[in-house]
């Protein structure tokens, strides 16, 4: 990914996301499934995270709250560093 986010910030990809990044169409039960999910691949992180770093699996605080967006035609979720529990 080239995005970069600004400061601590974070790019996950969205788990409600209907389509996997090779293209594949999820069926609901599928994507109720992933929605429920918490660990999350690392996609992009900003000049002031000091704890995770991309590619990182991180787990992630199942309460927060995140900015959905689409970002190189994917759907992405932005997250503070400090939402994120920690990392395998």
């Amino acid at each position: 990914m080239k995005f970069t986010p600004n400061s601590n910030w974070v790019v996950l990809p969205d788990p409600t996301s209907s389509e996997t990044e090779s293209g594949i169409i999820l069926d609901e039960t599928t994507i109720r499934a992933r929605a429920k999910s918490n660990v999350l691949k690392v996609l992009a992180v900003g000049a002031q995270c000091h704890f995770v770093k991309v590619g990182d699996t991180a787990v992630i605080d199942p309460r927060s709250e995140a900015i959905q967006l689409t970002i190189e035609d994917q759907d992405c979720l932005l997250i503070s560093e400090h939402q994120i529990i920690g990392v395998e």
